[in-house]
């Protein structure tokens, strides 16, 4: 029996087969876009980032862990007292990485590296000040840090010296136009200043020039959105800056529970919440959220909760 084939049908038959291969040819790279594990070796107690997001400090040992990292080509950069901070790149499916750190003698270097350490302890203005000065000294060496320049401006911005704080960002972007660090702190300042509309064009300055990946900025749009009573847009933000932070930060999700107790979803601020607990169980907020999660799952529940 001959059977005869139209036009048509030939034409869709090609259009099967194409179709086919393109799935064929797609399928194996969807696989592969997989976020995967990376391990980084290097001095102990160094401060880790990727693609200039702070991903944590290495153990004892010197090793850390991210669980999970997007695939394709990455910057790493790795900073630890008393040694020269380096920059490394990471190639496509490389779930291992050495960091070798040089020891230094450099006296910006090291007193940058001591202003870093001072902010990060800082509990009052006092101390907040010690290190507003020790970056001030890091930064008479006439080389450029951008670096140094966006940290005075994270302490500045603690003390509420805002219009100093901001200098300090346009200083940083002389030398380094495009850092999207710098955009998000920009946002934070003008948040606390009270701009709004300035504040969102910063964050989402910092996003664009982190090519979508910056968690502080994700976090900034969110408590903006906050401000403005808007919860179901903070939630969008807080959920990406998790995305990719890969549980390093437990306070969003104590952000997230919040904004979900707002919105009236009691479970999803349950789950938020126990989530904070699991990674921060000694953590500032752990007592707080546990004097409200059995009336939060009562809630959820269903049950009716009479004041």
């Amino acid at each position: 029996m001959i059977f005869k084939v139209s036009r048509f049908h030939v034409k869709a038959i090609r259009f099967s087969v194409i179709r086919l291969y393109v799935l064929l040819l797609v399928l194996p790279l969807a696989v592969h876009a997989q976020p995967t594990a990376l391990t980084i070796t290097t001095e102990p107690n160094a401060i880790v980032w990727i693609d200039e997001v702070r991903r944590g400090t290495t153990d004892a040992s010197g090793k850390l862990t991210i669980a999970k990292l997007a695939p394709g080509r990455h910057t790493v950069r790795v900073r630890a007292n008393s040694f020269k901070e380096t920059t490394a790149v990471l190639l496509p499916g490389r779930r291992t990485l050495v960091v070798k750190l040089a020891g230094t003698s450099d006296p910006a270097e090291l007193t940058f590296q001591q202003a870093e350490k001072a902010r990060e302890e800082a509990r009052d203005d006092a101390a907040r000040e010690n290190a507003a000065d020790l970056y001030r000294d890091a930064l008479k060496n006439p080389r450029a840090n951008p670096a140094a320049h966006v940290g005075l401006a994270r302490v500045l911005l603690d003390l509420n010296k805002f219009k100093e704080a901001r200098a300090e960002i346009d200083a940083a972007r002389r030398s380094r136009p495009s850092y999207p660090e710098a955009s998000a702190v920009e946002g934070r300042i003008y948040r606390e200043e009270g701009f709004a509309d300035d504040a969102v064009r910063s964050f989402r300055r910092s996003i664009r020039e982190a090519n979508g990946f910056q968690p502080e900025a994700h976090v900034g749009l969110a408590r903006v959105f906050e401000d403005k009573g808007d919860f179901a847009a903070a939630i969008i933000e807080l959920r990406k800056a998790l995305a990719q932070l890969d549980d390093s930060e437990p306070v969003i999700y104590q952000m997230l529970g919040a904004a979900y107790e707002k919105v009236n979803k009691p479970k999803d601020a349950v789950a938020a919440y126990e989530k904070y607990l699991q990674l921060a169980p000694n953590g500032s907020y752990a007592a707080a959220i546990r004097s409200i999660l059995n009336q939060l799952k009562r809630e959820a529940a269903g049950e009716e909760i009479i004041p």
